[in-house]
C-alpha cells in the first residue's frame, strides 16, 4: 500500500481540493497520512500566492518535503506553482528529485501523476490558465471533519484589484453547474456531514459564465430547498453582491447560517479607488446596515488591508474611524504584501513595516473589542450548536452556533456530529461557555 502525504496552505478552495486529491488516492488502495511521514511515496504540496509571505511558506513547505522524504517522488501544485513555475524548476534541491509541478487548471492530473509507474514524471504540467473555460473537476466524497465539508462552487476571479495575483494564478471566473454542485452536496449529506460552507475565489460571481443557470443566490435557493436538514454557510461574498433577495432567502431559510464575511479592506474612498474596489465607504455601510435590518444577530465578518501604497496617517485614520461606526462582528486584518505581477506593485508611497505592524495591532484590538461586544450581546440566548467531533482541552463539547460564537458546554460523546440547542451562559475569554436545552 503506498503511503501519500499532503501539505495544504492557504483558502478554503485549496482545502476542498486537497480533499479531493485524499479521496482519489485513497480510492486507489493508498494510504494518505495525517501527518509528515518520512516513509512517504509521495508527497503533494498545494501551494498558495496570495500574499509573499504565502509564497515563501510554499517554498519551505517544498523544502521540508524535500529534506524529510528523499525517496519520496514530490508534487507541487496549486498558485505558487502555477505563477513561479520557472522559478520552481530553478531549484537545486529538485536537480535529483522525481517531481512533477502541476498547474491549477491541470489539478485533476495530480493523483495519477503521484500513482505513475517507473521513475520519470513530466516537470511541468501547466496549461494555459488565462484562457480556462471550464472549473476543473476534483470530487470528493467525504472531509475528515465530519461535521463540516468545504463546497467549492466557483474558481477564478475577473475582478482585477491592483493589489491581488489570484486573477492571475487562477484565471477567469468558472462555476460548477448548479446541479453538479446539488450532487456534491447530495454526497456530504450521505457521508454524514452537517454543515456545508459554500465557497469559491470569487463565491458571488458564481453563474455568470453559465448559459441559463442560476446566479448565487439562486443557487443557495436550491441547496437549502434540496437538502434541508443540512446548513449551508457563505465563506465571502463582495459587498456588491449581496442583494435584498439574498438577505431575504437567508430570512428565510433556517439552514442558511446567518453569518456572513464581506471583505472591505479599506475606509478610505481615496484608497479604495487606487485599490480598484468598486464601492465607496458610504455604499458600504449602507450594505452593513441592510444587512443588519434583514439579520439582526447575524455574524459579519470584515477583511481589512493596511499599509497600501499611498495610505498615510490620516488615511489610516479615516479607515479606523470608519470601521469604529460599523455594526459588525469581528474583523480579518492583514498588512499590505507587494506581489510582483501587479498594478499595486508599481505604486508610490510604500508604507514602512514599522507602520503597517502597528496599523494592524490597532485594528486587531478594535476587532477584539466588537467581538466581545457581539458576543456578550448573545448571552442568555439559545441558539442551534453544531458539535465538533473533538472536545476542547478541558473536556469540553465544543462547537459554533449559527452565527459564529464559538461555545463550549458539558455533554455526553453521542452529541457529537449534531445540532442542539445551547443556551448562552457566560463570556470567558476568547469562548462563550454555555448548556444544552435540547438534544
Amino acid at each position: 500500500m503506498k503511503k501519500i502525504h499532503i501539505t495544504t496552505l492557504g483558502c478554503k478552495v485549496n482545502q476542498f481540493e486537497s480533499a479531493s486529491f485524499q479521496c482519489g488516492f485513497e480510492r486507489a488502495g493508498c494510504c494518505v497520512t495525517s501527518g509528515p511521514d518520512e516513509t512517504a511515496d509521495a508527497v503533494i504540496i498545494n501551494t498558495c500566492a496570495v500574499t509573499a509571505k504565502a509564497g515563501a511558506q510554499s517554498r519551505q513547505a517544498i523544502r521540508q518535503a524535500l529534506r524529510h522524504n528523499p525517496e519520496a517522488r514530490i508534487i507541487i501544485t496549486g498558485c505558487y506553482a502555477e505563477i513561479a513555475a520557472t522559478e520552481l524548476l530553478d531549484m537545486p534541491e529538485l536537480e535529483t528529485r522525481s517531481f512533477s509541478i502541476i498547474g491549477n487548471s491541470e489539478k485533476h492530473l495530480v493523483v495519477a501523476t503521484a500513482l505513475q509507474e517507473g521513475d520519470s514524471l513530466p516537470e511541468r504540467q501547466i496549461g494555459d490558465i488565462m484562457a480556462a473555460t471550464e472549473i476543473c473537476r476534483l470530487p470528493v466524497r467525504r472531509f475528515a471533519d465530519k461535521t463540516r465539508a468545504f463546497l467549492r462552487v466557483q474558481d477564478g476571479c475577473d475582478s482585477y484589484c491592483t493589489y491581488c495575483i489570484v486573477p492571475f494564478s487562477r484565471g477567469p471566473s468558472r462555476s460548477l453547474p448548479a446541479d453538479e454542485v446539488v450532487r456534491q452536496a447530495a454526497i456530504f449529506a450521505e457521508e454524514g456531514h452537517k454543515e456545508i460552507v459554500v465557497t469559491g475565489i470569487h463565491l458571488g460571481q458564481y453563474g455568470r459564465d453559465l448559459v441559463g443557470g442560476p446566479d448565487i443566490g439562486g443557487l443557495l435557493d436550491r441547496l437549502s430547498a434540496s437538502l434541508p436538514a443540512m446548513r449551508y454557510r457563505i465563506s465571502s461574498l463582495e459587498p456588491l453582491e449581496i442583494t435584498e433577495e439574498l438577505l431575504d432567502l437567508m430570512q428565510k431559510r433556517p439552514n442558511l447560517m446567518p453569518h456572513l464575511h464581506i471583505p472591505l479592506q479599506s475606509g478610505d474612498d481615496e484608497i479604495l479607488s487606487r485599490m480598484n474596489r468598486r464601492y465607496t465607504t458610504a455604499r458600504f455601510a449602507e450594505i452593513i446596515d441592510l444587512c443588519r435590518h434583514s439579520l439582526p444577530d447575524a455574524a459579519i465578518g470584515i477583511d481589512i488591508m493596511v499599509g497600501f501604497p499611498g495610505e498615510t496617517q490620516a488615511h489610516f485614520l479615516q479607515t479606523r474611524d470608519f470601521i469604529t461606526r460599523l455594526n459588525c462582528t469581528y474583523l480579518h486584518v492583514f498588512p499590505y504584501s507587494e506581489r510582483p505581477g501587479t498594478e499595486a506593485a508599481t505604486f508610490h508611497g510604500k508604507v514602512a513595516k514599522v507602520d503597517k505592524n502597528r496599523r494592524v495591532a490597532e485594528l486587531l484590538a478594535l476587532g477584539e473589542e466588537k467581538k466581545n461586544a457581539f458576543y456578550a450581546g448573545q448571552l442568555g440566548r439559545s441558539r442551534p450548536v453544531l458539535v465538533e467531533t473533538q472536545r476542547s482541552a478541558d473536556g469540553l463539547l465544543r462547537g459554533f452556533t449559527d452565527n459564529y460564537v464559538p461555545v463550549s458546554f458539558a455533554g455526553p460523546e453521542s452529541l457529537m456530529n449534531s445540532v442542539v440547542a445551547v443556551q448562552l451562559t457566560e463570556q470567558r475569554e476568547t469562548r462563550v461557555l454555555g448548556e444544552v436545552t435540547e438534544k
